[in-house]
C-alpha cells in the first residue's frame, strides 16, 4: 500500500518559538516496520515549517496515498487539529483511508469516532504491530475485526477490539530513519538531532502522568544495540545531538550503566539530552562519570511541587533533599540540570509562589522550566481535580504551558505573572548569570545562551498571548463536563 504519515501542525511554543524541530520518533516508528514489510511510506512532517491545512490537503491530493496515519507527541492539544485534517481529506478523496494514533485518541477513542465520523481506524496503545497489522489486513482485503489494539465504526456502532500485548522486544520494530530525508531536524543551537528512546514505561504511580498507563511495564532496549543504532546515526546521518524521550531511562541501573559503557567505548562527539529522576542521579553517584564522558549534557529533574504534602498527594515518591543533590552532583560532574516545577497542584495563593521562588533559588538549578498542571482523564488525578472549573476550553492549548484549571484565589492574569515573576527571577539571579558568562566549559555556555534567546522569546510571547490573543472561559465550565 501507499502510506503518508502525517504529523500535523501544532500550536504549541516549542513549535511556533524555537525556530527548531525535532523529528517526531512515534511515527518513525510506526513507518519502519511498514517499510521493512514492503509498502511504500512517506513522512509529511506538517509541524516542521509549519503547514497550513489547505497545504497539507494539497500534498496529499499530490501524492494520493491508500491511507494516512496521523499522531503527534502532544497528542491531547493535536486532536482537533487531526480531525480538522483528516475532514478536509475525507471531503476530497473519500476512498482514502484515515488512521490516527497516540495517547489521546487511545483512551477517547469512542468520543472520537462518534464525532468523527471522517476518522476510520484508532491504534490503541503502542502502534508498531497493530498499524503493521491492520496495514496488512487492509492491503489483502481481508477482515480486521480481530485485529488487537483497535477502535472503528460498524454498522453506525463504535467498536473497540481487547487490548494489544504489551511490546516485549524493543528492538524487534526498526525504526525508519530513512523518513527523515528531506527535513533538517535540529536541537541545542541548530546541530542535527533526533530523538530516540533506550526505555518505555515507568515504574512509578505519579498520579498526573499517564506513562505507566499507557506503556503498562518499563522495558529497556538492549544496551549494545542502541549504542550501535546511535553509531550509525552519527556516521551516516551526520546526528549530533540525541534527546532521549524517556520518562526515566535509567529505572534499571544495571542495564543503563550498561548502555553508557557501550557508548563510551565508541568514543563518539555526541550531545545528550534526557529527563531522570532526581533520586536516580544520586543512586548513580559511583558512576556519574559515565553519564559525562557519554556526552551527556543536560538532564531535566521534575521537581513539581515545593510542599511535601502535594507531592505526597500526587504520589511524586521524591525527595527535596535527594532534589537539591542531585543538581548539585551534575554540576559537579558538568552536567547542566534544568527543574520543572507544575502550577496548580494545589489551591495556590500568593504566599505559594513566594515559597516556591525560595525553593527554586536554594536548588540553584542551571535552567528552569514553569508548567501547569493539565489534568488529563486517563490518569488519577483526573478523579481529583474534576469537580474544579476550567478557564481555558481550546483544547489545543492544553499543551502545560498554558493554565487550564481555575485557581480559587488568585485571578489567571495574577497567575501568568507570577510565573513571568518567577522565570525572570531565576534567570537574572547572580548564580545564573556568573555560570551564563563564565561557565567553565563553552559549549555548555552556547547551551544556556542558546536555551536563554529562546526563553526571551517565550517569555514575551506568552504575555501578549494571553493578553492579548488567547480567549478564556466565561462560563463556568466543570472538567467532568468538559469531556462528555
Amino acid at each position: 500500500m501507499k502510506i503518508l504519515i502525517i504529523n500535523p501542525p501544532h500550536l504549541s511554543i516549542g513549535s511556533r518559538l524555537a525556530h527548531e524541530h525535532l523529528p517526531p520518533l512515534g511515527l518513525l516508528s510506526i513507518g519502519g516496520p511498514l517499510i521493512d514489510d514492503g509498502h511504500h511510506v512517506k513522512l509529511l512532517d506538517a509541524d516542521f515549517k509549519p503547514l497550513k491545512h489547505s497545504q497539507i490537503l494539497e500534498k496529499v491530493l499530490a501524492e494520493m496515498p491508500d491511507a494516512v496515519l496521523l499522531g503527534h507527541s502532544g497528542s491531547t492539544s493535536a486532536q482537533p487539529i487531526i480531525n480538522d485534517i483528516t475532514k478536509l481529506i475525507k471531503e476530497k478523496v473519500p476512498h482514502i483511508t484515515t488512521i490516527v494514533g497516540g495517547v489521546f485518541p487511545t483512551y477517547h477513542w469512542q468520543e472520537i469516532l462518534e464525532k468523527n465520523p471522517q476518522i476510520d481506524f484508532i491504534v490503541c496503545g503502542e502502534g508498531e504491530e497493530i498499524a503493521l497489522n491492520l496495514i496488512t489486513a487492509l492491503s489483502k482485503n481481508e477482515p480486521f475485526e480481530q485485529i488487537k489494539g483497535l477502535a472503528f465504526k460498524k454498522d453506525n456502532q463504535v467498536i473497540k477490539t481487547p487490548p494489544a500485548e504489551t511490546i516485549q522486544d524493543l528492538d524487534a520494530y526498526r525504526i525508519g530513519w530513512e523518513l527523515m530525508e528531506g527535513y533538517h531536524y535540529t536541537y541545542w543551537g541548530q546541530k542535527k538531532a533526533v530523538v530516540i528512546q533506550f526505555s518505555r514505561g515507568c515504574p512509578y504511580p505519579c498520579t498526573y502522568c499517564g506513562q505507566s498507563l499507557f506503556w503498562k511495564k518499563w522495558r529497556h532496549r538492549d544496551p549494545q544495540l542502541l549504542a550501535d543504532e546511535m553509531e550509525m546515526l552519527h556516521k551516516k546521518h551526520g546526528v549530533k545531538v540525541f534527546n532521549f524521550a524517556d520518562e526515566n531511562p535509567s529505572s534499571n541501573p544495571k542495564a543503563w550503566r550498561a548502555f553508557l559503557e557501550a557508548l563510551v567505548a565508541k568514543n563518539l562527539p555526541l550531545i545528550l539530552v534526557g529527563s531522570i529522576r532526581a533520586d536516580n542521579i544520586v543512586r548513580d553517584v559511583d558512576f556519574l562519570h559515565l553519564y559525562k564522558k557519554a556526552g551527556f549534557e543536560r538532564f531535566l529533574l521534575g521537581i513539581e511541587n515545593y510542599d511535601a504534602v502535594v507531592l505526597e498527594n500526587i504520589k511524586k515518591a521524591g525527595a527535596i533533599s535527594k532534589d537539591k543533590e542531585a543538581i548539585q552532583l551534575l554540576r559537579k560532574h558538568g552536567i547542566l540540570s534544568m527543574a520543572t516545577y507544575v502550577v496548580g497542584f494545589g489551591e495556590e495563593k500568593t504566599k505559594d509562589f513566594y515559597y516556591s521562588l525560595k525553593q527554586l533559588l536554594s536548588y540553584d538549578p542551571d535552567q528552569i522550566q514553569l508548567l501547569y498542571v493539565t489534568p488529563h482523564k486517563w490518569t488519577p488525578y483526573f478523579e481529583e481535580v474534576k469537580e474544579k472549573d476550567i478557564i481555558l476550553t481550546d483544547q489545543r492549548l492544553w499543551d502545560y504551558k498554558h493554565q487550564v484549571i481555575a485557581t480559587k484565589h488568585l485571578k489567571p492574569w495574577l497567575v501568568i505573572l507570577y510565573v513571568k515573576l518567577i522565570e525572570i527571577i531565576m534567570q537574572i539571579r547572580p548564580n545564573a548569570l556568573k555560570r551564563l558568562f563564565f561557565h567553565k566549559e563553552s559549549r555548555l555556555r552556547k547551551a544556556m545562551w542558546w536555551y536563554t534567546k529562546i526563553g526571551r522569546r517565550v517569555w514575551l510571547w506568552e504575555l501578549y498571548q494571553f493578553f492579548f490573543v488567547i480567549k478564556l472561559s466565561k462560563k463556568q465550565i466543570k472538567m467532568k463536563d468538559f469531556w462528555d
